[in-house]
């Protein structure tokens, strides 16, 4: 039975563009896998670690057969072929793929929390997670009534980055989607 996934991608070293599409494309190749819905790409403050360059952030929506913890497994491959170095907390990194949500799931595991436990908290996950599945509850509110009311400073769609990401992965659009009518770029409401 397929899954929908939801997966935050983010990145401040190297060409995290490239980077995502990469990951983008190694997903979409895998058997048990389809991504279906692509975010913009938006430019992000750092988070937790605030001496390090700015963020690029997006959020696709995967179909997957994959365990959760398959899935993730694959996520942690796919940072660790971009260059991903674990070190500090917060810190740079070329790729950090996070699953936000699996279907429905709630699990509550060593190394593995979904819905994602800090969905609520971070405007950078929030924004593009809006604007591919707006009427995700999280916390008993929309993932868009959270980013409306998150104070959306220092998040803001990057058009360059997102028409780089669509040439990169074609397959795709962002805000598009192989199963369902796409919609309409989410607005900076600020």
């Amino acid at each position: 039975m397929r899954i929908e996934a939801a997966l935050g991608f983010g990145g401040n070293l190297g060409d995290p563009v490239s980077a995502f599409a990469a990951a983008l494309c190694a997903l979409d190749a895998h058997p048990d896998i389809a991504v279906t819905k692509l975010s913009s790409v938006w430019r992000t403050a750092p988070w937790g670690k605030l001496d390090q360059p700015e963020f690029l952030n997006m959020a696709a929506l995967v179909e997957t057969t994959l365990a959760p913890r398959d899935l993730l497994a694959l996520c942690l491959e796919l940072e660790r072929r971009a260059g991903r170095e674990r070190g500090e907390r917060w810190g740079p990194r070329t790729l950090d793929i996070d699953i936000l949500s699996y279907g429905d799931r709630q699990i509550d595991e060593p190394g593995l929390q979904l819905p994602h436990p800090r969905i609520a908290e971070r405007a950078f996950v929030l924004a593009p997670l809006a604007e591919i599945r707006p009427g995700m509850m999280v916390g008993g509110r929309t993932t868009l009534e959270r980013w409306v009311s998150s104070g959306t400073a220092g998040v803001t769609c990057d058009p360059a980055a997102t028409g780089r990401l669509t040439n990169a992965f074609p397959a795709l659009r962002p805000t598009s989607s192989r199963t369902s009518g796409g919609a309409a770029p989410l607005r900076d409401p600020s």
